[in-house]
């Protein structure tokens, strides 16, 4: 196979059908939906086959529990793509929307349309449930999308994109609006990235070192986050009880996300009233500890944490703790080593935790709720194409309008400048 010659027929293919979708009426993109949702109810025990032909694949390779995990299609798993299928076309439709419609002194009626963003080529590793929440975001905001995930989830990939084609086909509209990258040959990569004539947007979904080969490589505009270093901080005005189930859920839920919790800040104050409980239900569950010598002094069991576990995406079963003097202390610390994505203070101070939403740079903020809610789906979003810790063009969980743009409309009845 030519990978470049094979690159630009899927681009070529995704442009013109990317013109078909963008005029699709709401019904015809939610009646597409619906049916893939069928699709995928009917087809459980061909994915759940081509699954295990990953995972087995998975374990010969040696790749970790984490990346196991991601890997994974469960009944539950594939039972959220159908809802998020589902919830996806009962959601508004961004597009055409008019907003901010106004007179001007002219007498011309201005306002801001909302319209599809064109191709986005996503680029992910081990989920793919990605394959379904992405197709679904892109075909019901009127774009086209061409999806490469990777090589260890090409049966499961490839199994889910027979889904979405049945539910194409069934109501219509372009196959080719939805492409599954079939190679699992990295140039593919370069390629896809490199072809602003074809793809509009790239939004880049895995580990740091893809994202950042990607940001550094692109000649298309990227929607990006580089990693998920979480925080919880706990105030000396915190609930115990809510302070001991938000930071045990915040790292034990599933360690292998970007929203789970990665930093735990306790203050000095209270930290010897919460942290030996904490601990030991974090050492119940597995979870190694870190510290800072102040921690230490109060769990000896902890290993030094050093400057580099600030800085640390850990994706496992380990959690680094750091006592602070006050708020503004945990926040210095968050908007210094956080990557902008998801933090949390627990406390019952209401003054403190509006500075607290004020004044933390990250594309979800939180009160006295786990960080592992930042989450499309979660959100109301029906799903997410990824959660972007840009500024612009969209940040947080990206869903239907983080992939549209918007369009000024101008509308006269005959109105010429004077």
């Amino acid at each position: 196979m030519n990978v470049e010659q094979y690159m630009i027929e899927l681009g070529e293919q995704a442009r013109d059908a990317a013109r078909l979708v963008a005029k699709a009426d709401t019904h015809l993109k939610n009646q597409a939906l619906l049916a893939m949702a069928d699709a995928i109810e009917n087809s459980r025990p061909a994915l759940r086959d081509a699954n295990a032909k990953d995972l087995q694949a998975g374990r010969d390779k040696g790749l970790d529990d984490a990346m196991l995990d991601r890997l994974e299609l469960t009944d539950a798993r594939i039972d959220t793509m159908i809802e998020g299928l589902r919830q996806v076309a009962a959601l508004p439709d961004p597009v055409g929307a008019i907003s901010d419609l106004k007179f001007l002194p002219s007498g011309i009626q201005l306002g801001k349309m909302r319209v599809p963003l064109g191709v986005i080529g996503i680029i992910y590793e081990s989920r793919p449930n990605v394959t379904v929440e992405a197709a679904s975001l892109c075909l019901k905001s009127g774009n086209a999308t061409i999806l490469r995930g990777g090589s260890e989830a090409i049966h499961s990939n490839q199994a889910v994109a027979d889904c979405i084609k049945q539910g194409l086909k069934k109501t219509g509209l372009p196959e080719n609006a939805v492409q599954v990258v079939a190679t699992t040959d990295r140039e593919a990569v370069g390629h896809l990235i490199t072809m602003p004539e074809y793809v509009d947007v790239i939004v880049p979904r895995g580990g740091k070192g893809l994202i950042e080969r990607i940001s550094r490589d692109a000649k298309v505009t990227v929607i990006k986050h580089l990693d998920g270093i979480c925080h919880v901080y706990i105030d000396d005005q915190a609930d115990k009880g809510k302070a001991i189930n938000v930071a045990l859920n915040a790292k034990t839920h599933r360690y292998g996300t970007c929203n789970t919790m990665e930093t735990l800040l306790v203050h000095k104050d209270i930290a010897a009233e919460i942290l030996p409980e904490l601990a030991e239900r974090y050492q119940a569950a597995g979870v190694e500890l870190r510290g800072c010598d102040q921690t230490r002094e109060l769990l000896p069991f902890a290993k030094a944490a050093t400057e580099a576990d600030w800085e640390t995406e850990y994706l496992a079963p380990i959690l680094s703790i750091r006592l602070v003097d006050n708020m503004d202390v945990a926040i210095r610390h968050i908007n210094r080593y956080g990557s902008h994505h998801t933090d949390a203070i627990i406390t019952e101070n209401y003054t403190r935790s509006r500075a607290f939403l004020r004044e933390v740079d990250s594309s979800s903020v939180m009160v006295n709720a786990s960080t592992r809610f930042a989450d499309g789906f979660e959100y109301g979003l029906g799903a997410e194409i990824g959660i972007s810790t840009d500024k612009i063009h969209a940040r947080g969980p990206v869903g239907l309008e983080g992939l549209t743009s918007e369009k000024y409309v101008v509308l006269g009845d005959g109105h010429i400048r004077q």
